[in-house]
C-alpha cells in the first residue's frame, strides 16, 4: 500500500515537475515583426489631428467652447488636417510606378487586360504573362544595367536603345 502511494506521489510530482520546467526547454514561438502590427491610426499626426476636431466638435456641443474659439480652432486645425492628407497623397502618388491602376490602391499592380492584380512586386500578370511595369534593368532577365552598357551582365541580352547612361 505505501509502495502504491509513493509511486503515486512521483508520478504527481513527475507532472508538476514537466509542467513547470516544460516551457524552458520548449523552443519559442518566433518573435511578431513588429512592422507586421497594425498602426493605431491615433499615433499619426492626421489621426491626432482628426481627433482633435472631433473633440472640438463635442466641446462646442456641450457648451464648454464659446462659437468664436470654436471658429478660430476648427479653421486651424482643419488646415493641419488638409496639409496632411496632401502629404500623405503627394507620397502616394511618388511611390506609385507604372501598371498601377490609377484606382488601385497604394501596391495593387493592374494588367492592361486582366485587372488588378494580388502580387505586390510582379513583373508579368500571373494569369495572362503581359508585363506589369516597365523594365527596370534588362528587358530578358530584368537584372540592373551598368551606365552605359551595351549588353546584360547576368544573361549577355542586348541592353535597349534607352540603357541608362
Amino acid at each position: 500500500m505505501i509502495a502504491l502511494q509513493v509511486a503515486a506521489a512521483l508520478v504527481l510530482a513527475a507532472a508538476v515537475l514537466w509542467a513547470v520546467l516544460g516551457p524552458l526547454f520548449r523552443p519559442t514561438a518566433p518573435a511578431s515583426d513588429p512592422l507586421d502590427e497594425l498602426v493605431d491610426p491615433l499615433e499619426t499626426p492626421k489621426g491626432r489631428v482628426l481627433a482633435a476636431l472631433r473633440e472640438l466638435e463635442f466641446d462646442r456641443a456641450t457648451g464648454k467652447l464659446s462659437q468664436a474659439d470654436y471658429e478660430q480652432l476648427t479653421t486651424k486645425y482643419s488646415a493641419e488636417a488638409l496639409r496632411l492628407q496632401r502629404e500623405e497623397d503627394a507620397s502616394r502618388e511618388a511611390g506609385s510606378r507604372p501598371g498601377r491602376a490609377s484606382g488601385a490602391p497604394a501596391g495593387v499592380l493592374s494588367c492592361p487586360t486582366c485587372g488588378p492584380r494580388p502580387e505586390a512586386d510582379a513583373i508579368f500578370c500571373s494569369a495572362c504573362g503581359t508585363r506589369l511595369s516597365e523594365p527596370d534593368g534588362c528587358p530578358a532577365c530584368a537584372a540592373a544595367l551598368a551606365p552605359g552598357a551595351r549588353f546584360c551582365a547576368e544573361c549577355g541580352a542586348p541592353a535597349p536603345a534607352s540603357a541608362p547612361a
